[in-house]
């Protein structure tokens, strides 16, 4: 056999088409999420990244909604393929080779529900197939202690692999085999097209066996067969195995970050999204969770039980323990927490501090402003170094519309004060406590609202004895019953 030449072009088909009935969902089998990226995106990324100039995917059983998501993920990169009937994996390659009908090179197979399939391994398969005197077919493998339900990987005396026989067709000494077949492909396209003309249905589940173009490949020396990790190739039929692949990737993407210079207080706990970005010097304690386009930046600690998601985390901010925020930036230094709560389009500038039981929503912070205590900022634009005292509350619904309250800079709001947007309070305003602010209130003003205090002296032991009195006339009436 000759060298293969190492540039040749690759393409990937990506099986996708399963009912995935096990998973007993209304949603795709492969859409399910693993670290907040469907199954089907993470194989899609790893054939990307190993070099697949063209990438088609398999879709069947929920075919809009699978077809809606890798378009708005992957856009052209990604081909569709429609297997609108289930005949096996034979069949459901038949359907992605037909985009790829003039494409030559190498094909990677790879299916839709191993989402744990990274970059290293597809690079080791391809690599494995190129080499000097490899025949046209290689293939991920793997071995359990009970590999029940799995095909066996059937090697000739010179560890070629032969053939690869499926459980139900199995014979007991096969069945005995610990070796079985990862489903994980790379094929000479040209050798891949005839191979498949040549299948039939002729086995237990009378489908198009995938496998028996291994066999095929005997005549030409047999097919290369790469042992890989288990765990890399597991695949996902239910909801429990679900939790176990993700439980790995967690574990990958929290080492990932501990070896790019990040602190992780407890790996265990840590939840952080395929898409998060984390930058070195973080500390990330113990029940973090981090969804979506989280970015934390370089020095920023976040504590233990905060959930962001869509959350801009500017370097060296402090976000205290159990803070919730969405779609929401913190600024540089800023300090948020504990049990605050930044609602979508909430903009905290730098060294900004927003304290224990805060809710902000669609409210700006500047620089230097605070909000320490008990407030709900709503549809709010907060100048520089403006102090919000506890108990604050933007008033700013009024049962058809949201409207804006704006504090100038420098201005100060005196606890339990009620601003009624539209309202603004003016530069080094100040607002008393106690005040409900209805109108604008003029740079440099006291806005003062509020009831005036009357002091009734010697009223407290009177008060007190006709109170007393009251009572006691009651329990006197209770025991008479």
């Amino acid at each position: 056999m000759t060298n293969i030449a190492a540039d040749r072009p690759l393409a990937a088909v990506v099986l996708a088409a399963g009912q995935g009935t096990r998973m007993k969902s209304s949603l795709p089998k492969v859409l399910h999420p693993v670290c907040g990226l469907p199954m089907v995106a993470w194989v899609v990324r790893s054939a990307l990244a190993s070099g697949a100039r063209r990438v088609v995917v398999v879709v069947g059983h929920g075919r809009e909604a699978v077809e809606a998501d890798l378009r708005a993920r992957f856009g052209s990169e990604v081909e569709i393929a429609v297997q609108s009937e289930q005949r096996g994996t034979g069949h459901a390659v038949m359907c992605g080779m037909e985009p790829l009908a003039d494409f030559e090179g190498d094909v990677a197979i790879l299916c839709g529900d191993v989402p744990l399939l990274e970059k290293g391994a597809i690079d080791a398969l391809l690599a494995a197939r190129r080499a000097s005197g490899a025949g046209p077919v290689a293939l991920l493998t793997s071995v359990l202690d009970d590999p029940t339900g799995y095909g066996r990987i059937l090697r000739d005396a010179k560890g070629h692999v032969v053939g690869i026989r499926e459980h139900k067709d199995a014979s007991p000494e096969e069945r005995a085999i610990k070796e079985w077949n990862a489903g994980v492909y790379c094929v000479d396209a040209s050798f891949l097209r005839a191979s498949l003309a040549k299948l039939t249905p002729a086995n237990a589940q009378k489908e198009l066996y995938l496998t028996d173009v291994v066999a095929m490949a005997g005549a030409q020396g047999g097919a290369t067969g790469i042992r890989w990790s288990a765990e890399s190739v597991q695949g996902v039929n239910d909801r429990f195995q679900l939790s176990e692949v993700e439980a790995v990737m967690r574990r990958r993407i929290a080492r990932r970050l501990g070896e790019s210079g990040v602190t992780i207080r407890d790996a265990a706990t840590l939840y952080v999204g395929a898409d998060v970005v984390v930058e070195p010097d973080a500390v990330l304690e113990a029940n973090v969770t981090l969804r979506g386009k989280t970015k934390i930046g370089a020095g920023a600690r976040i504590d233990v039980g905060c959930v962001l998601e869509d959350v801009e985390v500017a370097p060296g901010a402090n976000l205290k323990p159990y803070t919730v925020a969405s779609q929401s930036k913190v600024g540089e230094a800023a300090q948020v927490g504990p049990f605050s709560h930044l609602r979508p389009d909430s903009e905290l500038g730098p060294d900004v501090h927003v304290g224990n039981f805060v809710e902000l929503k669609k409210t700006r912070m500047g620089r230097g402003s605070k909000a320490n205590h008990l407030a709900y900022l709503g549809d709010g634009l907060v100048g520089e170094k403006v102090n919000v005292g506890a108990g604050t509350i933007f008033c700013n619904y009024d049962g058809y519309r949201k409207s804006t309250t704006i504090l100038e800079d420098g201005a100060f709001i005196g606890s339990d004060s009620h601003l009624v947007a539209p309202v603004r309070v003016g530069k080094g305003a100040y607002v008393a406590t106690g005040t409900t602010v209805t109108k604008d209130v003029p740079d440099d003003a006291l806005a003062v609202g509020r009831a005036k205090q009357e002091n009734k002296l010697g009223y407290a032991s009177r008060l007190k004895a006709k109170l007393k009195s009251a009572a006691d006339a009651d329990k006197a009436e209770k025991q008479k019953k």
